[in-house]
């Protein structure tokens, strides 16, 4: 047999394109974030996780400049051996600090803190715990793990409790949580879950905070720190591609468990370290992040606007409390309907299928920028009630 056979059985991207409805990999020329371009049109964005609007802020355009000039493009090589320097060494001393924990590691992407922590941490006679709806690169880990893998049902105490409570006593367990879900906009409860936890001898507690930082905690430092937890919580992952406006990831705890992870986590050690302009420019982002509060302030005063919008026009925004609304719309056909019309209308957005999401929950995912205009805003919702009614959605 064959193994390109598979490739040669997949039609559905074709057929999409050919039909004019494929909504993925979609060009874009230019735009500050808030307004991107497409064959010379522009068009509001509400699909990127762009938090704090940074990705265009000459104060980390000026810092990644300066680092490209003094240590060039790369390091061409991995934190293990030549690739650390010691802006490497700085930021993740700063990140500890910020989040709270006594030490941090970065790693060349988000993707790569799950996946080579799990996988590292959770053994042949561990268990990992997770949430039904935690993000793919939890799952993977897991996978790549040598342990088992058990799920709860999202945000559901008692089946958290349920799931702990059937582990022989025997086994070491790390239970890893989203700290905002992505695809669902809502918060872990995670007073809940610490104490459901803790009350397991041994458990420890992961929280990925890939949407959270920025966005929640009194300096945007998290949902351990919105919680005040952070102390309960033993490890905290974070990444540099959305609130950070580049790319990469890191994870934070006890010195002891980090210097664990740094010689023993097969992602971290066999690729690249990351270039020190991205290090520049995320430190940056960092002191952008604490010391201008008013960007996360206005986030949620315009995420807050747009949730309470779209439900006096009638759109479900299922469980969504923080800047991820989701358009629940269902019927998978009718969310790329709807999001063609949108985007002829001048409105980006991510329309999400299964399995990214349960069956016949397909939906448009939202999402909002610190320097998105209620102006703009305003131009959205006057879109989205015009294509609902037009399809239906809505009345």
């Amino acid at each position: 047999m064959d193994i390109f056979e598979k490739c040669m059985r997949f039609q559905d991207a074709r057929v999409a394109r050919e039909e004019g409805y494929y909504p993925y990999f979609v060009p874009f020329t230019g735009g500050d974030g808030t307004v991107v371009e497409h064959n010379g049109r522009k068009i509001i964005m509400l699909g990127s996780n762009n938090y704090l609007g940074l990705t265009n802020h000459p104060r980390l355009i000026e810092a990644a400049e300066k680092a490209l000039k003094k240590y060039g493009t790369g390091r061409t090589g991995s934190r293990f051996l030549n690739g650390t320097i010691d802006i490497h060494v700085e930021f993740e001393k700063e990140l500890a600090e910020f989040v709270g924990k006594k030490a941090a590691l970065v790693f060349s992407t988000g993707y790569l803190v799950n996946l080579g922590v799990i996988s590292t941490l959770v053994g042949k006679n561990d268990v990992v715990v997770i949430d039904r709806y935690d993000h793919a690169s939890i799952v993977d880990g897991c996978l790549l793990s040598r342990g088992q893998i058990l799920r709860f049902r999202h945000n559901d105490l008692d089946d958290l409790k349920r799931v702990l409570d059937s582990i022989p006593e025997n086994k070491g367990i790390l239970v890893v949580v989203d700290g905002i879900f992505s695809m669902e906009g809502d918060i872990a409860k995670l007073p809940e879950i610490v104490d459901v936890v803790k009350k397991r001898k041994g458990a420890r507690l992961m929280v990925d905070d890939a949407h959270s930082i920025g966005v929640l905690g009194p300096n945007g430092d998290g949902t351990s720190a919105h919680f005040g937890l952070t102390s309960d919580v033993d490890l905290i992952m974070g990444t540099f591609s959305k609130s950070f406006a580049a790319v990469g990831g890191f994870i934070a705890g006890d010195e002891y468990v980090v210097d664990y992870l740094k010689h023993h986590t097969r992602s971290f050690i066999f690729t690249a370290s990351l270039p020190p302009s991205v290090v520049a420019s995320t430190q940056e982002a960092l002191k952008i992040i604490k010391g201008e509060p008013e960007r996360r302030k206005h986030l949620w005063n315009i995420s807050n606007y747009m949730r309470e919008e779209f439900k006096k026009l009638g759109f479900d925004t299922s469980t969504s409390e923080t800047p991820i609304i989701p358009i629940v719309i269902g019927d998978s056909m009718k969310t790329f309907a709807f999001w063609k019309r949108l985007f002829e209308e001048g409105v980006y957005t991510n329309p999400v299928v299964a399995p990214a999401v349960p069956e016949n929950s397909a939906r448009l995912r939202t999402s909002y920028i610190a320097t998105h205009t209620f102006d703009q805003m305003n131009f959205v919702l006057e879109k989205f009630e015009k294509v609902g009614k037009e399809l239906g959605v809505i009345s």
